[in-house]
């Protein structure tokens, strides 16, 4: 008995990121909820006029709530997305759910996707010129370090 405590404790407190099947049902939550925006399936022409990105559905471990990460095209709009989205949660769990063969429908929530936020930033930090020097300067230690060892060879 003690035997199969063990292996239930292991098998679920492993933090090393989502399983296969989170993975698999998130994607396919990600391309429902995609399909079901682009055609306008929500009557809400507030939403229905605002494109809108699906970023990455990610999932918990019991399947029962997803989060969608999401961008208005463009990046406008975004807490008026996130609203709309959210006023229409239990309809879009509704219309996902009959297109999926889950047991359960999952809980919907919705967050902004800061993907391109982050890369923005990290594109203006590259672009530094404090940053470009001290880039500069590493690849001269390492060319030099390169050099020093091909002469001890």
């Amino acid at each position: 008995m003690a035997y199969l405590l063990r292996m239930a404790t292991n098998r679920y407190s492993q933090g090393s990121g989502p399983s296969q099947r989170q993975l698999r049902v998130g994607e396919l939550i990600r391309r429902t909820l995609s399909d079901v925006l682009n055609r306008a399936e929500i009557h809400d022409p507030d939403l229905n006029r605002i494109p809108i990105t699906v970023a990455e559905v990610r999932t918990s471990t019991d399947l029962k709530v997803a989060t969608a990460y999401v961008m208005p095209l463009g990046g406008d709009k975004r807490e008026e997305t996130l609203t709309l989205l959210r006023k229409h949660k239990g309809e879009l769990r509704h219309l996902i759910a009959k297109e999926m063969t889950l047991k359960y429908a999952p809980e919907l929530r919705f967050e902004i996707d800061e993907t391109f936020d982050r890369m923005d930033d990290t594109r203006r930090l590259f672009s530094d010129a404090t940053v470009q020097r001290d880039i500069a300067a590493r690849d001269d230690d390492d060319d030099a370090d390169d050099t020093d060892h091909g002469a001890d060879a």
